[in-house]
């Protein structure tokens, strides 16, 4: 749902009132997390986000993607 731009749509229904963010260049909470991935949607409304083996246990989540952006040969 968030790479296709249904970002606040997937974290009222899957993400929880704290979030902490892994990557040092978005903060931690929902509202960041919208924002960051409403402005990659907008910026780069063509790129391609492939899901390839991903990692469940608990309330832990890995997701592994192989991404082709504009103008990324």
């Amino acid at each position: 749902m968030v790479y296709e731009g249904n970002t606040k749509i997937a974290v009222e229904k899957y993400v929880g009132k704290e979030y902490i963010q892994h990557n040092p260049l978005v903060s931690d909470g929902p509202q960041a997390f919208i924002d960051n991935f409403d402005k990659m949607q907008e910026e780069y409304p063509e790129k391609l986000i492939e899901f390839v083996p991903n990692i469940v246990e608990g309330d832990l989540v890995s997701l592994h993607t192989h991404q082709i952006w504009p103008g990324n040969d």
